[in-house]
């Protein structure tokens, strides 16, 4: 039995652990603390958790605990990923991975250093229909790839969430455009350069809105598209064309919603769906097969410098600042 223990208590939390915990027989969700002790006991409360712990030390010290989620605000994440190594803990760490690059660096040497599992939680990576469209993409069905387009937006107009705050690592690009930068990423098996970005600002350095070009030494291009308010009220959606027809995903970062690739190529046209399992169930057996049976994940620290080097040279390219840690 893996028993985690949640760092905060996230509204995230349910639905991306403690529910796909409860259907899957190696995991106990054994703990929880967060800053405030009430609200962390109401929360173990509603889902039948354990222990509450006074706060995050106290979780990571706890002997019974083998691993912990941490689904803190942004600027937080590599901080409290750093302590629970220290503390021998393996990490399921929410996506952004860090505040920036550099941070992603030490953490992933810490994490190489330690021996234990860390990974980052871009849940739409272990689900049958990705693993399907990364088949199509290297199979050549498409012909010679042109362009990927790919965006994640969203309506978040209370303007007083973490998210459009700067001191905890906030903006647009850092909790949609994650998504899109690792889905093209993902998509290509490569690198891109940032030909260009243009920012919506919220506030000053605070992007309610991002819209980022970026290149591959393949020849082709991509255009990663975010926003938490715009006129792009709503888009969760990716497409690649290529020499011989189009890949379309519908709803491909959405945990539970219907999940379909239409792929018209050739003359032909055909659409695959995929069944209603929950995309954090099948990254919660990933995290489950990573450490106890030692198998490689998809989105290891490694990757997450990768993805993090790419966000951050959106933000310079849009005349923005990367992120920094919260102190």
């Amino acid at each position: 039995m893996l028993r985690i223990g949640v760092l905060g208590a996230a509204r995230i939390a349910p639905a991306a652990l403690i529910n796909p915990a409860k259907r899957n027989g190696d995991v106990e969700v054994a703990a929880v603390a967060a800053r405030d002790t009430g609200k962390a006991r109401q929360f173990a409360a509603k889902h039948g958790i354990r222990k509450v712990h006074e706060g995050y030390q106290d979780l990571l010290d706890d002997p019974e605990i083998d691993a912990v989620y941490n689904p803190l605000p942004n600027g937080l994440h590599g901080r409290w990923t750093l302590a629970a190594l220290a503390a021998g803990k393996h990490v399921l760490c929410e996506k952004p991975f860090t505040a920036n690059a550099v941070e992603a660096k030490t953490v992933a040497d810490a994490a190489e250093s330690s021996g234990l599992v860390v990974m980052e939680a871009f849940h739409y990576r272990y689900h049958p229909m990705f693993r399907r469209a990364v088949e199509v993409m290297r199979d050549g069905e498409l012909g010679d790839i042109e362009r990927i387009e790919a965006a994640l937006c969203f309506p978040l107009p209370r303007f007083s969430d973490i998210r459009y705050d700067l001191g905890l690592a906030g903006g647009a690009l850092m909790d949609a455009g994650c998504y899109p930068v690792h889905l093209v990423r993902s998509l290509a098996g490569s690198e891109p350069k940032v030909l260009s970005a243009r920012a919506k600002l919220h506030k000053p350095n605070v992007d309610r809105a991002m819209i980022a070009e970026v290149g591959f030494d393949e020849g082709y291009t991509a255009e990663i598209t975010c926003s938490m308010w715009s006129s792009d009220f709503l888009r969760v959606s990716a497409t690649v064309y290529g020499s011989n027809g189009l890949m379309s995903l519908t709803n491909p970062y959405a945990p539970q919603l219907f999940h379909r690739m239409t792929v018209v190529a050739g003359g032909g046209k055909r659409v695959e769906r995929f069944g209603k399992r929950p995309t954090y169930e099948y990254q919660l057996d990933a995290f489950v097969n990573a450490v106890e049976k030692g198998e490689p994940t998809l989105t290891p620290p490694q990757d997450s410098i990768r993805n993090m080097a790419v966000i951050d040279a959106i933000y310079t390219a849009a005349g923005l600042e990367p992120r920094i840690p919260t102190g």
